[in-house]
């Protein structure tokens, strides 16, 4: 199948061209996400074996649709001039390694802008460009940076830690690449200065695992992990129905009132431990241990459905835990197109998900799936000015490959 290479007009970021160095997941992520809301996206592999995403059976096709590939030997002497061709046009270039590997490398941030001045630069690595240097240059996944994080410590049960998946540290840092990347865009177009990102992976879980690692700083109290449930609330978490699981959230003065009622312990709303403004049934309340008794006694007896539809009713969070196949079922993600079809590269048909978040006026889109490794090579490399003859010699020398 030949794939189109003049990208169409869309999208909010139509205007911006991006360019990335990385593997699965965290960076590509981020500029999936730029490409489907209209940006212009270079994916630069490797010349050996390519991106290790390319070893999954599908995830590959979701996460690397609307995008270029140029494999390119980037450290090697011509490989690194083509990389500066490359990015005297470029809006961003984003680069995920071991902390100060391009610097190491010969390829330093001010070389990059002696090329390109207005450049956004982002240096991903899990631990940053700067610090105990034992730390720098340690290898990242996403499982490492969660455990060095804390956040991996709050999540679990009493016994033992877990690290929440599927890969949440990566998908985290997905979303901070991005932010600060359009943060940067927008300050460079007022400045017209380029920009240097040091966005070390374990800070943005540090931010965002903040919720409970603010009360052991500043009262040294540290909250159990909680399993299926809230650390310190009751009537919060996940739990089992006649025929499922369900996510309830149970907070608020009325919502409290009701939930009582409901479970039989009606006559605990108004007294001296639960007042009539009880807006959280804490678990250091006197009868904590026996609402959650009697939630679970309660639900055990109910369907998912009926639970919804009654709490739903009366301004109560709860929610069915949707397997799989209730989300392929559902008809609120049906009326939202949720889902999309498309065909890959190799004329085989995709099931997958559409773009989000919903852009009113300058709606992203989908404009050609997954290419092979090094598909864009050739083409892109003409863009930019380099011959039939030197892209052959590229390719002959190993400096680039072509599909």
């Amino acid at each position: 199948m030949t794939l189109p290479t003049q990208k169409p007009s869309f999208g909010p970021l139509d205007d911006v061209r991006v360019v990335y160095a990385a593997v699965e997941l965290a960076v590509p992520r981020a500029c999936c996400l730029m490409a489907e809301w209209g940006a212009d996206v270079t994916w630069i592999e490797n010349t050996g074996a390519g991106d290790t995403i390319r070893d999954t059976a599908y995830i590959k096709q979701a996460e690397r649709r609307n995008q270029r590939s140029v494999a390119l030997n980037y450290f090697s002497e011509e490989g690194t001039e083509v990389l500066l061709k490359m990015l005297e046009n470029a809006d961003v270039f984003i680069e995920s390694s071991k902390g100060g590997t391009f610097a190491k490398r010969g390829i330093t941030d001010e070389m990059l802008w002696e090329h390109n001045p207005n450049l956004v630069i982002v240096h991903v690595s899990g631990f940053g460009q700067k610090g105990v240097q034992d730390m720098v240059t340690r290898a990242a996944y996403d499982l490492t940076v969660m455990a060095y994080s804390g956040y991996m410590s709050q999540n679990g049960t009493p016994e033992q830690p877990m690290n929440p998946g599927p890969y949440t540290g990566d998908y985290i840092n997905s979303l901070m690449i991005l932010s600060s990347t359009l943060a940067a865009l927008h300050k460079v177009k007022i400045t017209g200065q380029g920009e240097s990102i040091d966005l070390a992976m374990f800070e943005s879980l540090l931010a965002i695992g903040q919720y409970y690692l603010v009360d052991y700083l500043n009262a040294g109290i540290i909250w159990p992990r909680p399993g299926p449930r809230n650390q310190n609330l009751c009537a919060i978490g996940e739990y089992r129905c006649s025929d499922g699981f369900i996510g309830l959230c149970v907070y608020g003065v009325t919502q409290n009132k009701y939930l009582l009622e409901a479970i039989g312990l009606g006559d605990l709303w108004g007294s001296d431990d639960y007042p009539e403004d009880t807006s959280a049934l804490w678990l250091s309340s006197p009868k904590a241990e026996l609402i959650e008794a009697k939630l679970e006694e309660y639900l055990s007896t109910r369907t998912v459905a009926e639970v919804e539809k009654d709490f739903a009713a009366n301004r109560i969070a709860a929610q069915k835990v949707m397997e799989f196949p209730d989300l392929v079922a559902d008809d609120h993600m049906k009326a939202r197109d949720v889902w999309m079809d498309w065909t890959t590269a190799d004329g085989e048909e995709f099931h997958g998900l559409g773009v989000f978040p919903k852009f009113e006026k300058n709606p992203g889109g989908m404009w050609r799936p997954m290419p092979a490794q090094g598909y864009d090579t050739e083409d892109v490399l003409r863009r930019i000015g380099y011959t039939d003859e030197q892209i052959e010699h590229f390719v002959a020398t190993g400096v680039a490959l072509q599909a």
